[in-house]
Order: C-alpha cells, then sequence, then structure tokens
C-alpha cells in the first residue's frame, strides 16, 4: 500500500529558495507541494484554504517573520505542525520560533536527505531539532524564560516512566525511537505521550520540548540524538 504524500506549504521570501526546496521535496518522494507564501502574513490563509499536512517556513523575512507567522497559526482552530529554515547564528530567534509553537528546527545549508526526513518527521507528528545548534538554541530560550527552579509544578504528576519519555522527547528523539530506547511498544510510547501533554498542560510536541528544557529535565549541553 502506498503512503499518502504529504502536503507542504513553503513560506520564505527569497523565490530562489522555494526553488530549490521544489527541488528536493518531490513527489517521487511522496511530497506534494500544495502551495507557496512569499510573506508570513500570507500563512494563516494559505492554511485555511489549501491544508497542508506541514509548514516549511524560514524564520527571516521582511515584513512578517517565521515566528509571527506560526504563532498567528495557532489562532487557527487547527493548524499544521511548523518545521523552521535557519541559518547558524539565529539562536534567539529559533528559541522564539520554539515559544511560538515550532515543531521543530533545520539548517537552511542541511543535506537534501536530511530536511526530507526533517519534514517527514515533522509531518508525522514528531519533532525535529537539528543536533547542530540545538544546545545553543535551548540554553538561549532557558536564558530568555528566567525559570525558576528546576522542579516544575506538574512533574510529581507524571510516573517514572512518563518522565523518561518527556526526557527523550527533550533530546529530539522521534516516537518510534522512544520506543527503541526504552525497549517498549510504539503505542504505549504514544499513549505516554498523550498523558504528559495532559497532565502538563502542553499543546505539542515543542512545547514538550521546551518544558523538559525550562524544568531541568534535559539540560543545555547534555547529549543530543545524532
Amino acid at each position: 500500500m502506498t503512503a499518502p504524500e504529504i502536503g507542504v506549504l513553503l513560506v520564505d521570501d527569497q523565490e530562489l529558495v522555494r526553488s530549490g526546496l521544489r527541488r528536493i521535496l518531490r513527489r517521487k518522494d511522496g511530497f506534494v507541494i500544495v502551495a507557496e507564501c512569499g510573506d508570513g502574513a500570507e500563512v494563516p490563509a494559505a492554511v485555511v484554504e489549501h491544508n497542508p499536512d506541514v509548514v516549511v517556513m524560514d524564520i527571516r523575512m521582511k515584513n512578517v517573520d517565521g515566528i509571527q507567522a506560526t504563532r498567528a497559526l495557532r489562532h487557527l482552530e487547527t493548524s499544521p505542525p511548523v518545521l523552521v529554515l535557519t541559518t547558524f547564528d539565529d539562536d534567539e530567534l529559533l528559541s522564539g520560533a520554539l515559544r511560538a509553537g515550532a515543531e521543530g528546527f533545520i539548517l537552511k545549508d542541511s543535506p537534501a536527505e536530511d530536511l526530507i526526513r526533517a519534514v517527514r518527521r515533522v509531518a508525522a507528528g514528531d519533532g525535529f531539532l537539528d543536533p547542530t545548534v540545538t544546545g545553543r538554541v535551548l540554553s538561549t530560550y532557558r536564558t530568555a524564560a528566567q525559570p525558576t527552579g528546576n522542579v516544575g509544578p506538574g512533574l510529581d504528576g507524571l510516573t517514572a516512566r512518563e518522565v523518561d519519555v518527556l526526557a527523550l522527547i527533550g533530546r529530539g528523539f522521534s516516537n518510534a525511537e522512544i520506543a527503541q530506547e526504552l525497549g517498549i511498544a510504539g503505542v504505549t510510547v504514544k499513549s505516554h505521550v498523550g498523558h504528559i501533554f495532559v497532565k502538563l498542560d502542553l499543546r505539542d510536541r515543542a512545547a514538550a520540548i521546551v518544558y523538559a528544557f525550562d524544568h531541568g529535565v534535559v539540560t543545555p549541553g547534555e547529549s543530543l540524538r545524532e
């Protein structure tokens, strides 16, 4: 049985960049570009009209940037996950994108196969954090957030296994990788993730990643998934 195609909305204010992304995210690899936007202001309307499975969005745009556009999507009744495209030195912007609700980020100069994997993972509901910059970005997030302590108010409501799962989410593991790491079934991981979201009042995986770092479940500099 053929897997369904992944509908992608491309958002970048440079046509040359969008052209390059089109060449990578090809139909023969399971992608279909449902629409393109040259400004973040166009994104909510494009999402409503075209119902993409994932938004691949540049973080730096001249008018409405990727952070503002990602935040605007949270006001829709339903919104697709967002994968942010960035350059090596955008730590503060990336931490802002995570707070706005982006499910992942990847460097613009990453190999094509890494971009393909990242888009697939984010479209499937898993986060993707480019390991090249993840530690720095989350350190920046944590500094800006100024947490008051290492133990979050909801952590005592999690089971030991749920804390293990939250830590692996924070390190960028997918559900399948968590299942392999902990030696449990994928359906069990999915159940744990759902319980974590409910108990900690988290809207999505990106919020769980931020929560894990903000509350000391994972610490900046800790070994991340390769």
